[in-house]
């Protein structure tokens, strides 16, 4: 009998591969309506962002921005009592892009988006606001309570932007700063969070 394989993985691997996923816990739902900020704070509204869990996953689901061409950002804070969303970060970021006239398209390396031992937002995505425009995707956090190594993140997202362009954008970077990281904040770099959710989930030790 031959053995099954998907993707060049035996279904005992493919088995292991879905056993990771429900190691999965969900945590925190956040909702936007015409919101300034969505903001995920360890110990507040049962948020849980701490040593029970060594990674961390916020799925952004359809997020639509209040103002056209504006950016999708994202910061931390090490600051418990005032949650100051200013730690410092170095990135990279490129993109790949095709517009629905098939006549522009790019893999690239985006420098005006990346970041240097810098405290500002970081940007995760463009979108426009036309009525069926959003963005969706994922940024992972790893062990933000340790006090002995920088925060390393990395995030995907696909979006429609405002000039019809379906594009994907990659970010990686760190949080330079050996204080754990207590809460995450997601804003649009200009107006409000018209519609979306974010779920924050766990990923548990093996």
């Amino acid at each position: 009998m031959s053995i099954v394989t998907y993707n060049n993985r035996s279904i005992a691997n493919i088995s292991a591969i879905l056993g990771a996923a429900k190691s999965l816990t969900h945590i925190k739902t956040l909702t936007a309506s015409s919101s300034s900020t969505l903001s995920f704070v360890d110990g507040s509204s049962d948020v849980v962002l701490d040593s029970t869990y060594p990674i961390y996953l916020f799925k952004c689901i359809n997020i639509h921005p209040a103002t056209d061409n504006t950016e999708f950002q994202f910061n931390g804070s090490d600051d418990d009592s005032s949650n100051s969303y200013d730690v410092t970060k170095t990135t990279s970021f490129f993109r790949a892009y095709h517009d629905e006239g098939d006549s522009a398209t790019a893999l690239e390396y985006q420098a005006s988006k990346d970041l240097a031992q810098s405290t500002s937002f970081q940007t995760l995505a463009e979108y426009g606001n036309d009525n069926d425009q959003s963005t969706s995707g994922e940024l992972w956090l790893f062990n933000p309570s340790s006090t002995t190594f920088v925060k390393h993140f990395m995030s995907n997202f696909n979006f429609s932007n405002g000039s019809n362009y379906s594009m994907n954008t990659y970010c990686a970077g760190y949080f330079n700063d050996t204080d754990d990281i207590t809460a995450i904040q997601f804003k649009s770099s200009s107006g409000n969070i018209d519609a979306g959710t974010i779920k924050l989930y766990g990923l548990k030790d093996s």
